[in-house]
């Protein structure tokens, strides 16, 4: 048998390019899908691995581009962490998001480049974990957002801004996190209504941004932020709460990309308002503390209605959840759905635009020949109910089985 070629047959797949399943045979080569077969080929077997799915629903592996790898469990001891502690455990964290089939995530905030750390670890095969794109830190301002997190950098003035930008740079991230507003989550004077970098600061930031060519990821929630930000040459808007027709419409214009984590504000609600019996449970093992659930119920109705505007629009709209790791992206694959969009809608989401997002859209993302044999297989039909893509049956990462049940 060739450890180097596998055969998945007798699959459902649902390439994330046509919204019919076909009945295929899936053939890999070292990590590279390299053909799509008819049902009833018969591909040569005897020097392959060949896994039967029986009829089960074959998938490319799902992204959520909106992360925090480091990010506390729920242990209130979890910030009295050492670098090395939070390393180890974001690195763990990671794999365990893999095993549910969530191949690929952007990290968009961490401390001490421990996001770097690990992608470069991933990349050259020392784990086998998801592919990551990294933003290193996250730039905010003297009383600015995300404080609590450790994964912030204060900054002050343009040439702090300059400084941070480069130092990310010179570190390897491949992206730029900068934070327009507050948010959900924070102290009273942390809110999104107001812009926290001075007009100074932002044009220096998005500067030398363009000027290196690293595209920024761009927090908003209110909508001076978001349209600043969207002005500016954001490639994504993180978050977007507050979205209102002008908003919308200059998004479409400009092609920017739209990560809602509306699990951020729907799911932090508490377990009242869950509506599966997942989103019941990580409710109950991350309560947010009461002031934030407060203003989570108040954001939800408005980011909800803004994220259907986004939708019916055209806006280009990926998966990302900014909740804690392993299953962050599979809770926000069902608000996706939950908050308007079709099964299939929130699988592309969740595939082939998250794969646009991270700049990699030619390697990874779709179920075609000659992209990487990223894949996930579950029981149970996802295109009926999004919440089947936690019936794991296989993951397949980079051609490597990973997960087979």
């Amino acid at each position: 048998m060739n450890e180097q070629r596998l055969i998945i047959k007798n699959a459902h797949v649902i390439d994330a390019t046509s919204p019919e399943p076909r009945e295929s045979t899936v053939v890999v080569e070292a990590s590279k899908i390299v053909e799509l077969l008819p049902a009833g080929s018969s591909p040569a077997e005897s020097d392959a691995r060949v896994i039967d799915l029986n009829g089960g629903w074959l998938l490319p592996g799902l992204w959520d581009v909106h992360t925090h790898i480091g990010r506390g469990i729920p242990d209130p001891g979890w910030r009295d962490e050492t670098i090395a502690e939070r390393t180890t455990r974001a690195g763990r964290d990671c794999m365990d998001a893999l095993a549910q089939g969530i191949t690929g995530m952007r990290v968009v905030g961490e401390r001490e480049y421990v996001d770097v750390a690990w992608k470069r670890a991933f990349d050259s095969g020392q784990f086998i974990g998801p592919s990551l794109f990294t933003c290193g830190w996250f730039l905010t301002t003297t009383a600015g957002h995300f404080l609590r997190s450790g994964t912030a950098k204060e900054l002050d003035g343009p040439t702090e801004y300059r400084r941070a930008i480069r130092e990310n740079i010179k570190n390897g991230v491949d992206f730029i996190k900068l934070n327009l507003t507050g948010g959900i989550m924070g102290p009273p004077w942390d809110g999104m209504q107001s812009t926290f970098p001075t007009p100074d600061e932002i044009d220096a930031a998005f500067e030398i941004c363009h000027q290196r060519g690293y595209k920024v990821v761009a927090h908003a929630g209110g909508t001076h932020g978001i349209k600043t930000a969207i002005n500016h040459g954001a490639w994504t808007l993180e978050h977007g709460y507050v979205l209102d027709d002008e908003a919308v419409s200059m998004m479409v214009d400009a092609g920017t990309y739209f990560v809602p984590t509306l699990g951020l504000s729907h799911l932090n609600r508490g377990p009242a308002y869950a509506e599966s019996e997942a989103e019941r449970k990580w409710a109950e093992e991350h309560p947010a503390p009461p002031d934030y659930a407060a203003r989570a119920v108040v954001a939800a109705e408005a980011h909800a209605a803004g994220f259907k505007k986004a939708l019916d629009a055209g806006v280009p709209i990926a998966n990302g959840s900014d909740l804690a790791l392993p299953d962050g992206g599979l809770l926000e694959l069902g608000q996706l759905v939950r908050r308007g969009m079709t099964e299939w809608q929130a699988i592309v989401a969740a595939t082939k635009t998250s794969a646009e997002v991270c700049l990699v859209a030619d390697q990874r993302g779709t179920i075609e020949p000659g992209k990487s044999a990223d894949l996930l297989a579950v029981g149970s039909n996802p295109l009926d109910d999004i919440e089947n893509v936690r019936d794991v049956q296989l993951v397949v990462k980079d051609g490597t089985v990973v997960v087979q049940r």
